[in-house]
């Protein structure tokens, strides 16, 4: 009978001082949360006074430039035993950013380069191919109209550097060119939307890829197939249409951002219907000042390059990041 009246004590007793540690740690939860809610004010009140103050330098007149330069690699092997299939490959691609924007008074002129390119050597192959190639250079110069919107006119020059691998391709061949007036609002260096109505749009390519002989072919067969559009024994491509472009940069979080292009376009002069579309997300994860991670999205769809659909490019990599 004793053991168990001492059994009984000691179970309220358990039991008593659980119920004092529970609620001395609700109490305690309830303080840190309390102290913890004061300190993310605090540090939110101090955020929207540097996002302020950020808006006032870039509302600065003068040049605004900077830039960022990103070599990635990727490795995958696989030996014998591996049964899941796969096959051992060695990438690289280098990535170069830069801006270059001009605000003075009710003008402004905002201009971006890239570079992008890139090579893949699978196991078994003698050399390395590309996977990726671009040079591109958009300028867009404009006059304050009212508020965000600006009296503009765009400027855009694309081509590649290497030789393609079947060898259709090559620098400047082809070379895309656009140019026309419109309107531009923008919001900021980060968010921008240009509209022109009237856009013209030259593609150029060398003749060597026009010569139906080169193929064993007819000049309207030949221009049954095609080379982007540009006609037989021709090396230019005139169009004039309708251009959208659109820049829009996220910071998710800290370390974390998002750059979003895109690029539409329709020709006047034949199917209008048919828009170009060319969209790029690039999303950059910074490891620390030197490394980072970068996933590339594009999706372009243009009749006269391949009429199937869209085509899809994605790339994944770690390395090393300069800015300047």
């Amino acid at each position: 009978m004793k053991k168990l009246i001492l059994l009984f004590a000691l179970f309220i007793g358990i039991t008593s001082v659980h119920a004092q540690t529970k609620e001395e740690n609700e109490q305690t939860k309830s303080e840190l949360q309390a102290q913890k809610a004061e300190k993310q004010a605090v540090a939110d009140a101090a955020q929207a006074e540097a996002d302020a103050l950020q808006a006032q330098i870039d509302a600065l007149p003068g040049w605004r430039k900077g830039g960022n330069i990103l070599l990635t690699f990727n490795q995958s092997a696989f030996n014998n035993e591996w049964t899941g299939g796969g096959i051992g490959n060695i990438t690289a691609n280098l990535l170069i950013n830069y801006d270059f924007n001009l605000l003075k008074g009710d003008y402004i002129w905002d201009n971006k380069f890239i570079v992008d390119y890139g090579v893949i050597k699978n196991k078994g192959d003698e050399a390395f191919t590309k996977s990726n190639d671009r040079i591109e250079f958009n300028s867009i110069g404009g006059k304050k109209a009212s508020g965000n919107w600006f009296y503009s006119a765009y400027f855009n020059a694309r081509t590649q550097l290497d030789k393609g691998a079947d060898g259709e391709t090559h620098f400047f061949s082809p070379a895309y060119f656009q140019a026309g007036p419109g309107m531009f609002w923008r919001k900021s260096d980060n968010l921008n939307v240009m509209i022109s109505p009237a856009a013209a749009k030259l593609i150029v390519v060398h003749g060597e890829y026009t010569d139906p002989a080169n193929y064993g072919l007819t000049a309207d067969e030949f221009n049954e197939i095609g080379y982007f559009g540009v006609e037989a024994n021709e090396t230019t491509r005139f169009e004039l249409g309708a251009a959208l472009r659109g820049y829009y940069k996220l910071n998710i979080v800290k370390g974390i951002a998002m750059e979003n292009i895109l690029a539409l376009y329709t020709n006047y002069l034949e199917d209008p219907q048919n828009v170009d579309v060319d969209y790029t997300m690039n999303l950059s994860m910074t490891v620390n000042k030197y490394i980072s991670a970068n996933l590339v999205f594009q999706a372009i769809y243009d009749d006269n390059a391949n009429s199937n659909g869209f085509q899809i490019r994605e790339a994944f990599g770690v390395g090393f990041n300069y800015g300047f």
